[in-house]
């Protein structure tokens, strides 16, 4: 596969995987997902002395014996070559195929071949290929020309690998199964297809609006966009083509964002939602509660507009985290239960909609929605948590039925605490300031890899008390009480409104809701930035914004905590161009009294 020694898969690799998720330090693949991919295709093409668990050897062993294996490269329609790794089941009963563009990554389609061995036990042919342009110079895994970002030639090289799946593989049928980047390819493709061939998509981890997953509410997420450059295998000049550069170099600097969000929202599966629709084409969708890539509100905006056979599943955690394992190696002995099920639906997605299995996928409820850290834990050596008992899940019709009822919390100014307090009255005419500009204790939590750990049962703790009062406002409730042991089932998205004045012409807030315990120790709930611009001097400006959507049970004797600061390491700044700090000035106004609109269930 590349220069060096096949590396050595032990049982050991395998629960790394297992209990740690598919990121690695940085914004890496895991080096045991590359190893287990990288030992499966060595043993597939026959090296002698490459050490596999038992399981995996077996699989291999089982796949060579009933399919032939392949890394062809497929020629579109203007010339770039792509690599991919198909398998053709030997026997010659009518197959479908599943196609599986790869995620953004480095290694191509190589991370989930462990997904594609699984796939043709299941008895389908499989063709994973690479997009144009993504992968590491020298690997053969790596497929030629320049990202264009799931754009228009993106689309023309899924018709071009359907053509080479007909050609190869005589399917009866074609699915496409995405992760990640893959996932918004699959359902562009299958939007776009001039002969209409794709018969259902399975989208894990995916978007539903591009434009606004990467810019909204006035706010760049630039730790999203910078991580996304950095994990083609390339940098940005030799890696995208020249349209996609300027518009991202555009993004970065802050400038020309008319043209991005024109940009982003052609690249949209929620834009061709319509040709979705008419075609029927079933789709599988995934996302997390913590997404730092693609934010949930997009996905569930385009999910409610599909009129097709359709299910959503929701997840505690972040990007890739729960399939992740499952695509890239999950073996018999699961560290806690309900590993599996991500993988497993999606599979069974595809066996009712590709194979005509009679599954119970025809009774699926639509949406299959995990509530936040509901599982049950044990501690385990070395200071982490072991899930016993998987999260709930629940079900809905549509995801606007999660939401039942409101309740509407108002925000006052300072009390004897030094905080405000969230009360069932609105107030108005106080005012509150703070210093905008510096990084707090109070922020959404790394990109990546704070949502993976909240996958394994370790959510990320925050400490009240510890929160910069001078660079941030708090704001919270007394404890709450209700029936049985939740006081409160957020379900659905929760606005937040204020006035905001500054210093200058523009401000940043970024709002966070948290779930505080009696001991003062906090989880985060949801959160959202905002940055309104063309500020007034002395004027007071009055702003409304809806923070991520949350499935949430808070316990009883817990309060909310509401706090609003300047900066978080994921997105832009109004004032990254300012030497020194400003002040941001928060308030409520008569007639529109800063509140908190809480969504329930």
């Amino acid at each position: 596969m590349t220069s060096g020694q096949t590396p050595s898969v032990t049982e050991a690799t395998l629960t790394d995987i297992a209990t740690n998720g598919i990121w690695g330090p940085g914004h890496s693949v895991s080096e045991a997902v590359v190893d287990v991919s990288r030992a499966l295709l060595a043993s597939l093409q026959g090296e002698e002395g490459v050490e596999l668990p038992p399981e995996l050897a077996e699989l291999v062993a089982a796949v060579r014996r009933i399919a032939t294996i392949a890394l062809p490269r497929i020629t579109t329609h203007d010339g770039v070559r792509l690599s991919a790794f198909s398998i053709k089941l030997k026997d010659d009963a009518p197959r479908p195929v599943v196609i599986v563009p790869a995620g953004w990554n480095p290694y191509g389609w190589l991370p989930f071949l462990y997904a594609y061995l699984k796939l043709a036990q299941r008895g389908y042919h499989v063709l994973a290929y690479s997009p144009r342009g993504i992968g590491i110079k020298g690997w053969p895994s790596t497929s030629e020309g320049f990202v264009n970002v799931a754009g228009p030639d993106d689309w023309a090289d899924g018709s071009s690998v359907i053509d080479y799946a007909q050609e190869a593989l005589d399917p009866s049928r074609i699915g496409f199964l995405g992760e990640s980047y893959g996932s918004g390819i699959s359902q562009l493709v299958a939007a776009h297809d001039p002969a209409g061939r794709v018969s259902t998509v399975v989208a894990l981890s995916t978007w539903g609006n591009l434009a606004t997953s990467l810019y909204n509410n006035g706010t760049r997420h630039l730790a999203a966009v910078e991580a996304l450059i950095a994990f083609t295998g390339g940098p940005l000049e030799e890696k995208f083509d020249e349209g996609s550069q300027q518009l991202l170099k555009d993004f970065l600097a802050g400038r020309n964002l008319d043209a991005v969000v024109e940009w982003g929202t052609e690249r949209s599966p929620e834009t061709y939602v319509d040709q979705t629709n008419a075609r029927g084409i079933p789709t599988f969708i995934s996302n997390t509660w913590h997404e730092t890539l693609f934010p949930v509100n997009p996905v569930l905006d385009h999910f409610e507009r599909l009129t097709v056979p359709k299910r959503l599943n929701l997840w505690i955690g972040d990007h890739g985290a729960p399939e992740g394992p499952g695509l890239a190696g999950l073996v018999t002995g699961l560290p806690f239960p309900g590993l599996a099920e991500p993988t497993r639906e999606a599979y069974e997605w595809l066996d009712h909609h590709l194979l005509g299995v009679d599954n119970d996928v025809p009774n699926w409820s639509v949406v299959k929605s995990q509530s936040m850290f509901t599982y049950k834990t044990i501690a385990i050596p070395g200071g982490s948590n072991l899930i016993t008992v998987p999260a709930h899940r629940e079900t809905h019709d549509s995801w606007s039925e999660a939401t039942t009822g409101s309740e509407s919390w108002y925000l006052t100014g300072t009390g004897g605490s030094g905080d405000g307090a969230l009360t069932d009255k609105p107030t108005n005419g106080w005012s509150r300031d703070f210093q905008a500009g510096a990084l707090t204790s109070s922020h959404a939590g790394e990109l990546l890899k704070t949502g993976q750990r909240e996958w394994f049962g370790n959510p990320n703790k925050y400490t009240l008390a510890d929160f910069e009062r001078t660079q941030l406002l708090v704001w919270t409730t007394d404890p709450l009480t209700g029936p049985g042991e939740v006081a409160r089932r957020i379900r659905g998205a929760a606005t937040v409104r204020l006035s905001v004045r500054s210093s200058v012409d523009a401000a940043t807030v970024i709002a966070y809701l948290y779930d505080v315990a009696p001991d003062g120790a906090a989880r985060i709930i949801t959160h959202e930035p905002y940055t309104a611009t063309g500020l007034a001097p002395k004027a007071d400006t009055t702003i409304t914004w809806s923070l991520q959507a949350a499935s949430y049970d808070l316990p009883v004797g817990h309060r909310l905590a509401l706090v609003v600061n300047s900066r978080d390491p994921l997105y832009s700044y109004a004032g990254s161009d300012l030497p020194a700090l400003t002040t941001t000035t928060v308030g409520s106004v008569s007639g529109s009294e800063a509140r908190l609109e809480l969504p329930l269930s």
